[in-house]
């Protein structure tokens, strides 16, 4: 007989996916199946195991996946054929979190289960909005109340007169739907019109949407901002400090919806350094690296290292495809004994350090162009070179330093392939829009163009950031209008030159 597996019941935070545990987040990646709800962030099922089962138990009002009793027979009957199983619940588990009920469910079926606390959204929403949910001189108790729960139902488990009259901070969760019977009961017994108050909706995440005002019209406050659910209600008078306290929507691209287009394997990276920033991405991968087919030409290349006095690498995807043969040789880092290496760039260093080689040469400007200067200052020109690229690689930096009496050996390490997944992607993220639109390379710009069939007229709707000169005029080429270019090519460089343009285009 199979042995029973462990539900782990995990809370994954409010909203924003850096919010999780270590603890959660190690059990997430472990387990063999995840159930998670809506209100769970979905980029954490990117940490998931590529072959776990992920089941979506979402429950939002009128729209149930599904039912709680389907819920609680499904980790039982998870759990029973063995499988370690995940519960990914939005907030923490046992606050508002039904939690509580699956966990009896469990035990009454014998399954072993676990709790994982995680951040609550009363807590962490007023926090990111700028607002300390307690504070010395203001409130020294806080109180989390159910907004569900109707003021007249005449056997009402909360008791109206006491959270009006407590002196403390109040949050209210689930109440949108009915916040002008919320408020009124609080006025009614005794908590004056003026107290303080604040919603926050979509707390920590790029949406969240914040405003303040005082009991008695903060409804109104946030109707005209377009607030609707999910929102927190925080009466009390730290309310009042969010104006000076303010900091997540203070970020330079807070409220920005950015295109990233990058290679699957790669955009998560910009995405961060931008969602760092206040930014909300949509990642539509372009491109897909792959492996060349037939990898004997640079297996051969590999095994002749010594015979080259220069390596030259203009992509971090080349060091990654060809370290992959180094390793499938059988060999290390000595394999570069003797052999100097270019990097046309820092992110291409770097990639190099993580394989613990040191680029010899890097130019101050991160492109072909500079690279090639760099080799003209030296000493003593290359004499044999091998430059991994790409089977789409530019021919500049081979015939330059070929008319310059360097023997360049060009070699393909890597294929770049559209992604043809992304299609309807693509179109629907840009239809829907954005304000920003990112490209960090020519095979990024052509296949974009590509999934929109060559009408760029949905890009030209956004702002257009290219990471170099080399992508610009590859857009320019295709009829995109430019805005931004970065100085120092790389991603770091990218975000910096987004951030740099945001101050003119505000005062505009």
């Amino acid at each position: 007989m199979t042995a029973p597996g462990t539900v782990y019941l995990v809370g994954a935070g409010p909203g924003d996916p850096g919010l999780i545990t270590v603890r959660g987040l190690e059990i997430l990646k472990a387990s063999d199946a995840v159930v998670f709800d809506s209100l769970a962030p979905h980029r954490l099922l990117e940490e998931a195991r590529s072959d776990a089962l992920l089941i979506d138990a979402g429950k939002r009002r009128g729209n149930h996946h599904m039912s709680q009793d389907e819920i609680n027979a499904e980790l039982i009957s998870l759990a029973k054929s063995g499988k370690t199983v995940c519960r990914l619940k939005g907030g923490d588990p046992f606050v508002f979190g039904r939690g509580g009920e699956e966990a009896l469910a469990l035990e009454d079926a014998g399954i072993t289960w676990e709790v994982v606390p995680g951040i609550t959204s009363p807590i962490a929403a007023p926090a990111y909005a700028g607002i300390p949910i307690t504070q010395r001189g203001m409130a020294s108790s806080l109180t989390i109340v159910t907004g569900s729960e109707d003021p007249d139902k005449p056997d009402s488990l909360l008791d109206w007169k006491s959270l009006a009259t407590t002196g403390g901070t109040l949050a209210f969760v689930m109440g949108w739907k009915g916040m002008p019977r919320i408020t009124s009961a609080l006025i009614e017994n005794g908590l004056p019109a003026t107290t303080p108050s604040a919603l926050v909706q979509w707390g920590t995440t790029p949406s969240q949407n914040s405003v303040t005002g005082e009991l008695g019209n903060i409804v109104e406050v946030g109707l005209a901002a377009g607030i609707a659910a999910p929102v927190i209600l925080v009466v009390g008078e730290v309310a009042s400090l969010r104006e000076r306290l303010k900091w997540f929507d203070s970020r330079p691209l807070f409220g920005q919806r950015v295109l990233v287009t990058r290679a699957r394997s790669q955009a998560s990276r910009l995405a961060t350094r931008l969602e760092d920033l206040g930014a909300s991405t949509v990642q539509v991968p372009t491109i897909e690296i792959r492996p060349v087919d037939d990898p004997t030409e640079l297996d051969d290349a590999v095994q002749a290292l010594s015979g080259y006095d220069w390596l030259t690498f203009t992509s971090s995807n080349a060091v990654e495809q060809l370290w992959k043969r180094v390793e499938a040789a059988g060999l290390d880092g000595r394999a570069f004994h003797g052999v100097q290496i270019a990097a046309v760039g820092p992110s291409t260093a770097r990639a190099l350090a993580a394989h613990g080689l040191t680029a010899d040469l890097v130019p101050d400007n991160f492109d072909a162009d500079a690279l090639i200067k760099r080799f003209k200052a030296l000493p003593e020109m290359p004499k044999r070179m091998l430059f991994p690229r790409s089977e789409i690689g530019r021919e500049s930096i081979v015939e330059t330093l070929g008319q310059l009496g360097v023997d360049v050996q060009p070699v393909t390490a890597y294929r770049t392939v559209i992604a043809d997944s992304s299609t309807e992607e693509a179109r629907a993220a840009l239809e829907q829009g954005v304000d920003i639109s990112t490209f960090t390379s020519s095979s990024s710009v052509d296949n974009l163009v590509k999934l929109l069939d060559g009408d760029v007229s949905l890009i030209n709707a956004t702002r257009v950031a290219c990471i170099g000169p080399i992508t610009e005029e590859t857009a320019r080429s295709h009829g995109i209008e430019i805005e931004i270019t970065a100085t120092e090519q790389n991603i770091n460089g990218l975000v910096a030159a987004i951030v740099e343009s945001m101050p003119a285009r505000t005062e505009a």
